[in-house]
């Protein structure tokens, strides 16, 4: 019995002994869960975002790009649709409405809402529908400072965004969060905000949403895509009748209203669809635009981001004026040609590079390839000009006589041809510059070395690496016409060259300047090599046998400039100037194919330069001494000379056939003139007549050379 008794009380005493330690060893278990978890959640929470950046909470804002007038709207870039307002122009009903629908406790908690929390646990637990129990100040969170982890469906995830809505209600009022919700939360169709959406939908402002529009936009977020009223219109109107019930619940609105409001439709009112690429108008030029600033970003201050999140405003070089004129221009042009032929023109200013107009092609939106800036093409003579300047660099005289007879055989079996395959015979090289002697020319290359044309035309910004052979003269390598353009651009500024500006400043969202564009350019000719090249170049439409002769301006202003042609007719080129406008005209298919041998830019080029200088009085080019020539042409042998007296003179400057054998050419044309001539020493000058133009009147010999009269037409 005794030992029974001693058993009782070995259990007994191990019984109280385990009522003590089970608790403890609970307590001990709790806390130690405690403990890990609090780990845990400070280990999810060590690396938060700081609430102090002010980029966290920066709305993006769309950038805006104008004209040259600072008023023509040109394009505005945009990831999003995004207009923040201050909550006194939000209607009460949004406000409101909001508040009940989101988060009724909204001001009774502190940034997270265990009831909230609570209920929506038991109604998911319950089989009603899933709900969420994120605050406002939560979501908030999520769309701001947390986006980049915002798909993350994960306990981590939504501790990190309860301690960031803790520590934002301390530093933000409730009506500041409110506002800051509805400054950023997306309302789909790329809407973020509520002005936005409001504008997206029903064109009116967020002040001035009725209950109706009020509901329907507070009800989106939930679900951005799925409720779109403009792709699921019935969702919406369902989620919309639902805000309502919690608008009634929450004693936002009355039965009478609630009633009212359920049976009216959506009634939405949407804005037209945003401009293709966000561009309104010019598409060519502000796509170049645009493209300058994702391309050189750095250049201009501007990243990426800040063009289609900063609230930039962009100020371009663009014209309206000349650009309407350059698309009339063209689109005459255009209805003119049949097939793809299409026409390209730029116009830039002198005075400071600024391009001013730009047509890229027929139909930007057909593949978005712009002829004037992109690829290149081959400039055919309008090449020539860079020839020009550096057998004047070099001192030979624009009156030295030049061989452009025709054809020219290469020791290669190449042969070069003159247009249509004209004899021009010799003749000076401001004559051969007039007719685009393409034999003329090679020969001059040859003498000069490539080399030389190659620096000349570098310095004018032809920057892309050309073949160091003489045939480039003839313009077989690709130019844009934006390049051509800038080229003879620096003959019309005097021999400074200014690379292409087509924008002339940007502001940032606050307004302060972060670019504004160089007013200075770089002397890359002297005023005497670039006057000599004006004479010249004037005479391809001033001589009687200019390629360009008859399309000048109609308001009577001297120009000067080139044309060329490519190889099959591919391009047709007119490049010219004033001292006041530079424009280079282009012609052909952008597919390369071959065009009517018939066809030229001159009537492209001189429609423009009229229509741009309507009204103006002429403006004369400045008058320049010519510059020291080293190589001049042979002085003019007097008839009776005796042959004794030609030794030491250039040979093939003077040499010539017994002018006194030379065939009868009166009558011809002078092109026919000229070829049948070819072995001979021409002179030959225009005087008006009624004869048709380019009629040899007469023919005499005078000294070595055959001198013929050329008709001009009627005065």
């Amino acid at each position: 019995m005794k030992v029974r008794r001693k058993l009782r009380h070995a259990k007994t005493h191990a019984l109280g002994w385990s009522v003590l330690i089970a608790p403890a060893l609970l307590a001990l278990l709790l806390a130690g869960c405690l403990i890990g978890l609090w780990g845990v959640v400070s280990s999810w929470t060590r690396d938060l975002p700081s609430l102090d950046n002010a980029d966290a909470f920066a709305y993006a804002r769309q950038s805006y790009m104008y004209a040259g007038d600072g008023t023509t709207l040109l394009a505005e870039f945009q990831l999003e649709k995004r207009d923040p307002v201050e909550n006194s122009r939000i209607s009460t009903y949004a406000l409101k409405g909001t508040v009940a629908t989101e988060d009724v406790r909204f001001y009774e908690h502190d940034g997270v809402d265990p009831m909230g929390i609570a209920r929506a646990v038991m109604k998911n637990l319950a089989g009603g529908r899933l709900e969420g129990a994120s605050t406002i100040t939560q979501q908030l969170v999520r769309n701001t400072v947390l986006s980049e982890e915002a798909t993350d469906i994960t306990i981590e995830r939504k501790v990190r965004e309860a301690a960031l809505a803790l520590e934002m209600e301390k530093r933000f009022d409730k009506a500041t969060l409110l506002n800051m919700y509805l400054n950023t939360i997306n309302y789909g169709d790329g809407c973020y905000g509520i002005q936005a959406a409001a504008r997206n939908y029903f064109q009116v402002d967020a002040i001035d949403l009725t209950l109706t529009q009020a509901a329907t936009l507070v009800g989106i977020p939930q679900s951005p895509t799925m409720l779109n009223p403009k792709e699921h219109p019935e969702a919406c109107l369902a989620r919309r009748n639902a805000v309502l019930g919690r608008m009634l619940a929450d004693n936002v609105i009355t039965q009478e209203e609630h009633d009212e409001a359920i049976k009216a439709p959506l009634d939405l009112n949407p804005e037209q669809p945003a401009p293709y690429q966000g561009i309104h108008a010019y598409p060519y030029f502000t796509s170049y635009v645009r493209d300058k600033l994702l391309e050189e970003g750095n250049k201009y201050g501007c990243s990426y981001a800040d063009l289609f999140k900063g609230g930039l405003t962009i100020y371009t070089t663009l014209d309206p004026s000349l650009q309407d004129k350059a698309e009339a221009a063209c689109a005459q042009q255009n209805a003119q040609m049949a097939g793809g032929l299409e026409s390209s023109l730029v116009a830039m200013s002198p005075e400071n590079g600024h391009v001013l107009a730009m047509v890229g092609g027929r139909n930007y939106e057909s593949d978005q390839w712009n002829i004037a800036t992109q690829g290149g093409r081959p400039p055919g003579s309008t090449f020539k000009v860079f020839t020009l300047i550096a057998a004047l660099k070099a001192g030979i005289s624009p009156q030295v006589i030049t061989d452009c007879t025709s054809p020219l055989r290469l020791p290669s079996g190449q042969t070069i041809e003159n247009f249509g395959g004209a004899n021009y015979g010799k003749r000076t090289l401001a004559s051969a510059t007039a007719i685009s002697s393409n034999t003329g020319y090679y020969r001059l290359a040859e003498k000069l070395g490539p080399q030389e044309i190659i620096d000349v035309a570098a310095s004018m910004g032809i920057d892309q690496k050309l073949p160091s052979l003489p045939i480039i003269t003839l313009g077989t390598e690709d130019a844009t016409p934006l390049q051509m353009t800038a080229a003879y651009n620096t003959l019309a500024a005097r021999g400074v060259y200014r690379a292409p500006v087509v924008i002339s400043k940007i502001e940032d969202a606050e307004g302060n300047v972060i670019y504004e564009s160089p007013s200075e350019g770089k002397r890359v000719l002297e005023e005497d090599i670039t006057g000599a090249t004006t004479k010249v170049l004037r005479g391809v439409f001033e001589s009687g046998e200019g390629t360009a002769r008859g399309f000048g301006p109609s308001n009577g202003q001297p120009v000067a400039g080139k044309t060329g042609t490519s190889s099959q007719f591919r391009d047709h080129w007119l490049v010219g100037y004033c001292p006041t406008l530079t424009c280079a005209a282009w012609i052909g298919n952008r597919d390369f194919s071959p065009t009517p041998e018939s066809l030229n830019a001159h009537a492209l080029w001189g429609n423009f330069m009229s229509r741009a200088l309507e009204g103006k009085a002429p403006v004369p080019f400045p008058v320049v001494p010519d510059p020291h020539y080293t190589t001049l042409p042979a002085p003019e042998p007097e008839e009776d000379e005796d042959e004794e007296k030609d030794e030491g003179k250039d040979a093939e400057e003077i040499e010539g056939k017994d002018p006194r054998t030379a065939p009868n050419v009166v009558g011809m044309q002078v092109n026919d003139a000229l070829s049948t001539l070819a072995e001979y020493w021409v002179y030959y000058s225009y005087v008006a007549s009624d004869q048709p133009s380019g009629t040899v009147l007469s023919q005499s010999v005078d000294g070595k050379a055959v001198s013929i009269r050329v008709s001009r037409g009627s005065p």
